[in-house]
């Protein structure tokens, strides 16, 4: 986390919301503070962030956790949250090398850019 003059924390991921998201589908598990995991979908994935289904609703702010295959759970934040669609935002920047590592695995070949 990034502390501002203002002692507020911001999360690390809110500095590059900008960065390529690729479009892929990547079964997870989903939890938010205070409740229980849950199986969820990855829609696209950024080092920055993510877009998973969420049914029940999640408030923006609320912090999360994702659990992908095979890696320990990353701490997001929830940016937005719209039609049973969550996205969050990584506390701490992925891993570039584990981020082409996912993609590697889970991802088709089509790039784009987060434009909302």
């Amino acid at each position: 986390m990034i502390v501002n003059s203002q002692d507020r924390y911001e999360f690390a991921a809110q500095e590059d919301r900008c960065s390529p998201r690729t479009r892929l589908t990547i079964p997870a598990q989903l939890r938010a503070s205070g409740g229980r995991a849950f199986q969820t979908v990855v829609h696209d994935l950024s080092i920055s962030g993510f877009s998973a289904a969420a049914i029940s609703r999640m408030h923006p702010g609320q912090l999360c956790w994702i659990t992908l295959p095979g890696l320990e759970s990353l701490q997001a934040e929830v940016v937005w949250w719209d039609n049973s669609i969550v996205g969050c935002a990584f506390e701490q920047l992925l891993s570039p090398i584990v981020h082409d590592n996912i993609l590697a695995r889970y991802a088709p070949s089509t790039v784009y850019r987060y434009t909302g």
